[in-house]
């Protein structure tokens, strides 16, 4: 009876080290984490000696993976006592080796269980410089407890998780489970645990990996997703010379179709096209490692609808002989455009072809004046085409007047003549600016292409212009000013001098 019962505890050493102790060969290596990780840990004298010893053996086994420094995991530990007190600050240990040590020398403290203290205590060092904590990374409390409190602990727990710290919960004794899932982070399923202090070891792995799922800073993620393509990136957990990157990926519903890509060790991303649209993929980077074992990262990624293009055209920039075509959406799909243009009416057609990537075109050597018929069609990489149409009117051709001159035809006369202009003019408008008395404005027909001046006071400068008037504008004027000499009753009048 005795042997058998010395081999049962004998086997139970066994299997207890093999969960406390690393394991000989490649330990799992968790890079890229980057997070604050504050422990409370029940160091009153509601805890024996040898419950908080195995409380520091379950916490130095929870963190042995993890790598520390400034831009990794920072971690600290604050004791539950009459009077909350801090162990070590965040910033303190910056490697594994000093992390281990200062958990293995730690010491309890004694006194009485004031938790809602130490809560409100944690939160104040959450969010300090003193404390080496850090902005904008993510908070993770762990809170080891026996289940006992002698003060309340909602406020200052909710205060904390409102703040965005995600909580953890790992009773070692009854507890109160209403409690204390209304102080874990929900689901409570995720954040509280409930364990004899002997089999804490029993949850270091699903604890740690619940921890790794807050704190992992850069995980494998999609980027730049569209109908036919995604964007992989993910942490730089390997080197050129450490080791390469396996990724698979597959439609989730159809596994058989699963693709393979190895890439070099130095690559934190990949660029995937030629996708299903509208199709979930189950993506699996394995980062295969000569120095660490790192575990694979996986994601789902769904791919957009395919977008139908042009589901607008518009015409814009329109002169005598061009306007520009534009259309939308350009999906990555599409892989070139076609703009087909003709008169109307009329049966003749010219084709412009645009790669998929661009959204507009300017359409050149058009008549002026004219009606266009516009098709814009997407040609789909598949094979699949998309038409859409759009009327288009050039401009009608205007012309600057040329050769604005002027002749005295007595005091305060003058005759303004000008050169035609190019083009289907069907008038001329002379609008004349006097610098004292009302300004006038003058309509002609094409035909004629002077006018008379009259009432120009003598000595003053004024503004005359001539535009050619088309159909549906007006063309570019010509101005000139006119400076009307003194005049008196003995001198008679002179030429008037114009500039």
């Amino acid at each position: 009876m005795f042997a058998r019962t010395a081999l049962q505890l004998a086997l139970w050493l066994q299997v207890a080290l093999e969960q406390s102790l690393p394991r000989k060969g490649l330990q799992p290596f968790i890079p890229d984490s980057e997070g604050d990780l504050l422990f409370l840990l029940d160091s009153s004298g509601s805890v024996s000696f040898y419950e908080f010893s195995r409380v520091k053996e379950f916490i130095r086994g929870l963190l042995r993976p993890f790598t520390f420094g400034p831009s990794d995991v920072q971690t600290s530990i604050i004791h539950i006592s009459t009077v909350p007190t801090i162990e070590f600050p965040f910033d303190r240990y910056l490697s594994s080796g000093a992390v281990q040590q200062a958990i293995r020398d730690m010491q309890q403290l004694m006194g009485d269980t004031n938790t809602g203290k130490a809560l409100s205590f944690a939160k104040e060092k959450f969010f300090t410089d003193e404390a080496g904590a850090r902005v904008e990374v993510p908070k993770v409390l762990v809170w080891v407890t026996d289940g006992f409190s002698t003060d309340d602990i909602s406020q200052p727990m909710q205060l904390l998780k409102d703040m965005g710290v995600t909580v953890f919960i790992i009773s070692t004794g009854r507890g109160n489970y209403l409690e204390l899932s209304a102080a874990a982070s929900q689901p409570p399923e995720k954040h509280l645990y409930f364990v004899d202090v002997d089999d804490l070891p029993i949850i270091t792995k699903e604890l740690r990996d619940a921890i790794i799922d807050v704190i992992r800073a850069k995980r494998l993620r999609a980027v730049e997703i569209t109908s036919s393509s995604f964007r992989l990136t993910w942490p730089r957990l390997l080197s050129s010379d450490t080791g390469y990157y396996v990724l698979e990926y597959a439609p989730a519903d159809n596994p058989r179709r699963k693709l393979v890509k190895q890439v070099s060790g130095d690559h934190s991303g990949l660029f995937l096209s030629d996708l299903l649209p509208d199709t979930t993929y189950e993506v699996v980077l394995i980062p295969e490692s000569n120095e660490h074992y790192i575990p694979p990262q996986t994601t789902r990624v769904t791919t957009l609808a395919e977008e139908i293009s042009p589901t607008r055209v518009l015409i814009s920039e329109s002169k005598p002989h061009s306007f520009r075509v534009s259309w939308a959406p350009t999906p990555d799909s599409v892989r070139s455009y076609q703009v087909l243009y003709g008169p109307l009416p009329g049966n003749s057609a010219k084709l412009l072809e645009v790669d998929g990537a661009h959204n507009s075109t300017v359409v050149e050597n058009l008549a002026p004046n004219t009606t266009y018929l516009v098709t814009v069609a997407a040609i789909y990489k598949s094979g699949k085409e998309k038409a859409l149409s759009a009327k288009a009117c050039t401009q009608e051709e205007s012309s600057k007047v040329r050769h604005l001159r002027f002749e005295d035809m007595g005091p305060n006369t003058l005759k303004a003549s000008w050169d035609s202009a190019d083009g289907p003019v069907l008038g001329y408008r002379v609008r004349c600016r006097r610098q004292t008395g009302p300004s006038s404005l003058l309509s002609v027909s094409p035909q004629i292409h002077s006018v008379l001046l009259m009432d120009l006071a003598s000595g003053t400068a004024n503004k005359v212009c001539v535009k050619p008037m088309y159909r549906n504008q007006l063309g570019k004027g010509l101005c000139r000013m006119v400076h009307m000499q003194h005049v008196t009753a003995a001198q008679g009048y002179k030429h008037r001098r114009s500039a």
